[in-house]
């Protein structure tokens, strides 16, 4: 018998139990609960024909034609399921929480598995993940310039405790010209938006939320607006490292990038390094001089981070002058800086 289950139930029985989404590789690729997985009763193509045909000819005419599409599949289904989720326990859904998640936990079911649906589907998680950033959350900025290891030193924090939503992870990407690393791929805005909201839901809102400064963009996603208007009015800790300190910690993340990668990302700053620094940012890649090629774009990138740190309430800025990158040292040192300033 199939249990359908409202989402918080849903989402809770998720974190040991597989998740299957049944909509179309293109849906799932838009936006997906996290962790699911994907075998799509329907491909892109079938979607839209069954669904032209149900505004057409109606209900039924689209129901036969579903089954005709997905007639020889269903034993593959029915493998996947098998393989992905041996105990035989499964949470299937669709969109709406409809025909085809309903089709689909029909047949798991006849098969012998123990099934759930999600009522209203991927739309209602959608919803809750749109709802939540607008909810109040006690966060808590860290902040340096470039080269600070702010990111580290956040995973230090998350292992002594505190709590940490890591923004650069869920958007896959660093937040520089260079942050994509030659190789991240980023999620879709929908699927970072999703990743996040499943983080927030973790996070006990009576403790610190520790995120790191960002711009409103991470690459080419975008911090939800509420999120990020939260993040402005948020106490922060500055940190001030020395720049040889914050040059040699970025060669040895950036050094050994691709030159190609390295210099496609330079020139697409160009307009803002300017033409002599940009040459000389260029030779310094081309002749393997990487802490040169660090130094010159570390003038442009300070000073875009002091015009950010100067946009902010300055009553709401705490430095911390700390002169060696050690992540595990300095999350300690921020910690007891934090508790000694009563932030």
């Amino acid at each position: 018998m199939v249990k359908q289950f409202s989402l918080p139930e849903f989402l809770e029985k998720a974190k040991t139990t597989v998740v299957v989404d049944v909509r179309t590789p293109l849906e799932f690729e838009q936006g997906h609960i996290p962790g699911a997985i994907n075998i799509p009763i329907f491909t892109n193509e079938e979607r839209v024909i069954v669904g032209t045909t149900y505004k057409q000819q109606g209900r039924q005419a689209a129901i036969l034609l579903g089954f005709e599409f997905t007639g020889v599949k269903w034993a593959d289904f029915i493998r996947q399921a098998e393989e992905s989720a041996p105990d035989k326990k499964i949470m299937v859904h669709c969109w709406r929480g409809g025909m085809r998640s309903g089709a689909m936990a029909w047949a798991f079911d006849l098969y012998g598995f123990e099934v759930y649906t999600l009522k209203g589907g991927y739309k209602s998680f959608r919803r809750f993940g749109i709802d939540s950033f607008s909810k109040s959350y006690p966060f808590q900025i860290l902040s340096g310039s470039t080269g600070c290891a702010k990111t580290k030193t956040l995973q230090s924090m998350k292992k002594l405790g505190e709590q940490v939503i890591d923004l650069e992870d869920l958007a896959q990407h660093q937040g520089s010209a260079f942050g994509s690393m030659g190789k991240l791929v980023q999620p879709s805005q929908e699927q970072f938006e999703n990743l996040l909201a499943t983080e927030l839901a973790k996070m006990d809102v009576s403790k610190p939320i520790w995120l790191e400064d960002e711009s409103v963009t991470i690459g080419k996603r975008v911090i939800p607006k509420p999120i990020w208007e939260q993040m402005r009015r948020a106490p922060v800790v500055k940190i001030n490292i020395p720049k040889e300190e914050r040059i040699d910690f970025l060669n040895e993340d950036y050094g050994n990038l691709d030159k190609d990668f390295l210099k496609t990302s330079v020139l697409r700053i160009q307009k803002r390094l300017g033409p002599l620094e940009t040459k000389l940012t260029l030779q310094a890649i081309d002749e393997g001089r990487m802490k040169d090629f660090i130094r010159q774009v570390l003038v442009y990138y300070d000073k875009t981070y002091a015009k950010g740190i100067n946009n902010r309430e300055h009553q709401n800025i705490f430095t911390l002058e700390i002169s060696k990158i050690n992540p595990l040292e300095n999350a300690k040192a921020i910690l007891e800086y934090k508790k000694s300033n009563k932030l």
